[in-house]
Formats: structure tokens, C-alpha cells, sequence
């Protein structure tokens, strides 16, 4: 196996590296009372991980294919991440007034709009985590 050669490729990989690591700067406000109500430490340090660890895998890809487990594992997180949000969006889609996923607090009384973030921050980190899988499956049909 070998490192990514295409400009094109590289370019986009380190975008997605930068990408994430911003997403992951964004999850250290969850910890904000101001903001958030009642905020899990845990629940803001493990997203801070989650997308930490899409920009080290973005990085690491530029160098050398990512090991295939580490990608099933990585997405079976994001596919178990939006099966445990999907029914906060379906109330925030169907159940609530109006959809909304900006300019809400994270109140107990709208805690569908957070759970909303939450899957589309797991889609956004699948997508990616399958921008990856496609570099290794390509790195292994030119080496094969």
C-alpha cells in the first residue's frame, strides 16, 4: 500500500483533516452552562474525540491507507451515533412547530434540536469516515 499521490487527493484530505479538527474545536462550547442546560462533560469530550479522531485519520491517510477495522469501527460509531438521535430529528421534523437547528439553547424542552446536531454531525463523520474507506479501497485496486 502506498500514499496518496493525486494533488487533487491530498488537497481534499487535508481539507477534511482542517474540517474536522474545527468541528471538533466547536464541541469544547458544549461544556458552557450559559448555553447549554445542565451540559454533559462527557457527552462534549467524547464528540471533541470523535472528530479529532476523523482529522487524524484524514492526516495519517495522506501517508498511508487507514487499516480497514479502524474505518468499520469508526462508522459503525456514527451508524450507532444516528440511530440514537434519529428520533430527536424525527420530532424536530414532524412533531415541533417548526424545525429548527440554530438560535435554540439547549433546553430540556428542546432537546430535539440538539439530538438534530448530533446526527448530522455523525452523517457529516460517516461521510467522511467513507471518503477514507474509498481512498484505501482505491490504494488497494492500484497496488493489487
Amino acid at each position: 500500500m502506498k500514499r496518496l499521490d493525486r494533488p487533487w487527493l491530498i488537497g481534499i484530505t487535508a481539507l477534511l483533516a482542517v474540517l474536522f479538527a474545527v468541528f471538533a474545536s466547536f464541541q469544547l462550547n458544549d461544556t458552557n452552562p450559559e448555553i447549554y442546560h445542565r451540559p454533559s462533560v462527557i457527552d462534549a469530550w467524547s464528540w471533541v474525540a470523535f472528530y479529532g479522531l476523523i482529522s487524524t485519520l484524514c492526516i495519517v491517510s495522506i501517508f498511508r491507507p487507514i487499516p480497514l477495522l479502524l474505518l468499520v469501527l469508526s462508522a459503525l460509531f456514527c451508524v450507532y451515533e444516528m440511530a440514537t438521535t434519529a428520533p430527536g430529528l424525527y420530532r424536530n421534523l414532524f412533531e415541533t412547530e417548526t424545525f429548527t437547528m440554530t438560535g435554540a439553547s439547549m433546553a430540556p424542552s428542546r432537546s430535539e434540536v440538539e439530538l438534530s446536531r448530533e446526527f448530522f454531525g455523525a452523517l457529516i463523520g460517516l461521510l467522511g469516515i467513507t471518503f477514507l474507506w474509498w481512498q484505501v479501497k482505491k490504494a488497494t485496486r492500484v497496488t493489487a
